[in-house]
């Protein structure tokens, strides 16, 4: 009796121990991911509410750094660089810190986004832009902080910061002619050594169709660039493709290439299955 009492009793304080309360938080997370043109732009951020407080010159001072939200920094990410009033922000992910003023505010995209709120120390070198906007007054109160893309076009949207019954606006350019021409012309111009090299692969570990494999994995050879030397991995899928095949000599010569590049290349992985392959298909 005492023993299953000892057990429930552990059970039981695991359970306590494990258990965690749930409760909802004053500032809800939130995230947003949106398509503009060819450009992902992923927003995340904190949303604290009015609760009846003046937010603007009040709860948030003017003319003082504001972490633009709650919490952890609010981000934003970019896939692809971006253009801002004539300045190009790189693609990558950038803390979004504003200075509200009455008649301006300042929007700042910093590149370190693990504060906890604001920097303690703040770095000028990790500004990647600075911009100046004009607050624009809302009609309707937005009780919890938003953070948005709106005025989305093929090549421009803006970054949108409301609450209270304020809004600032940033816009932004996106590369989408430039990203729509470059994958036209890759997919035109046709498939690449990779794609060839990639295909053959598959075939190969799949028991698909060798012959074919063989001829996609000659393409991807074929299209070295002059002056530069085959990958030695190209030429080991060819020398097993030749293997399963049974052309052991073509096999053999063409894992003697693969060999000679890998020893090139220092790589001595590749060197030591050369040179294993070579061993077993010269017994036979």
């Amino acid at each position: 009796m005492k023993r299953i009492i000892f057990v429930l009793a552990t059970i039981i304080a695991s359970y306590v121990l494990n258990a965690q309360v749930k409760t909802p938080q004053a500032s809800p997370h939130a995230t947003l991911t949106q398509v503009v043109g060819l450009t992902d732009v992923t927003l995340d951020y904190s949303r604290p509410s009015t609760k009846g407080r003046a937010i603007f010159g009040d709860l948030v001072p003017f003319g003082k750094l504001w972490r633009t939200g709650a919490n952890l920094n609010t981000t934003v990410s970019f896939s692809e660089d971006v253009v801002i009033k004539g300045t190009t922000l790189k693609k990558g992910k950038y803390a979004l810190f504003t200075t509200p003023k009455a008649d301006m505010w300042e929007v700042v995209f910093y590149t370190d986004t693990d504060n906890w709120g604001t920097p303690d120390n703040w770095d000028a070198n990790k500004v990647a832009i600075l911009v100046t906007v004009d607050p624009i007054a809302l009609n309707n109160t937005v009780e919890s902080l938003t953070v948005s893309i709106g005025n989305i076009t093929i090549d421009s949207a803006t970054l949108d910061i409301a609450w209270e019954k304020t809004m600032v606006s940033v816009k932004f350019d996106v590369p989408t002619q430039k990203a729509a021409l470059a994958n036209i012309e890759k997919v035109l111009a046709g498939p690449s050594a990779g794609d060839y090299f990639s295909s053959a692969q598959y075939l190969f570990q799949s028991n698909g169709d060798l012959n074919k494999a063989l001829e996609y994995v000659n393409k991807a050879t074929s299209m070295t660039k002059a002056g530069a030397d085959t990958p030695f991995w190209y030429l080991r899928q060819k020398s097993l493709i030749q293997a399963k095949l049974d052309d052991k000599v073509g096999a053999i010569a063409t894992a003697k290439l693969s060999l000679a590049a890998a020893e090139k290349a220092k790589n001595n992985d590749y060197v030591k299955m050369n040179n294993d392959s070579i061993k077993e298909w010269s017994k036979k």
